[in-house]
């Protein structure tokens, strides 16, 4: 059942990420959009990383398709805009597809084939062992994260002031 459901989020997740990219509408490419995060997610929870599901839901499928969608609609694009756009951004868009599908291709070349499952830990992608990582072994790179956001969050606010 996990085989079957592991394909059917796998396939649903390719068309929709397919679409973004072939989609003619800015607003539907974003909706297909979402539906990949929540298809991502569904891939990770059925990994056993529920940790990993639920910040992808909750970061990606929440927080960031709602500044597209506001950029979005802030930008009001119109179907005379898509007129003056040049041909060469479709140059770079196939050799940049074309570069990914080589590096694909030779990542793919060198996989094995078989996948040793005698010694898979299923407590990898638990949060209980996350949070012992992250609060044991790796305190001051988390530590000094979070000052590096702060840091960003007072510079955006100092910058989007206009008196101070």
């Amino acid at each position: 059942m996990d085989q079957i459901l592991f394909y059917l989020f796998s396939a649903l997740a390719l068309g929709s990420a397919s679409y973004f990219v072939f989609a003619k509408n800015p607003l539907y490419a974003i909706l297909s959009l979402i539906v990949t995060f929540f298809t991502i997610a569904a891939l990770y929870i059925l990994l056993n990383a529920q940790f990993l599901g639920i910040i992808q839901i909750i970061v990606y499928a929440g927080a960031i398709m709602v500044l597209f969608l506001y950029v979005l609609m802030m930008l009001n694009l119109n179907k005379e805009d898509e007129s003056k756009k040049h041909n060469i951004n479709k140059l770079v868009g196939i050799v940049a597809g074309g570069i990914l599908f080589v590096g694909m291709l030779g990542a793919y070349k060198g996989l094995k084939t078989g996948v040793a499952t005698k010694d898979v830990d299923v407590s990898v992608g638990l949060t209980k062992n996350l949070g012992k990582l992250l609060f044991n072994e790796y305190v001051l790179p988390f530590e000094l994260a979070s000052i590096l956001i702060l840091a960003g969050i007072v510079g955006a606010v100092l910058i989007g002031k206009k008196d101070l």
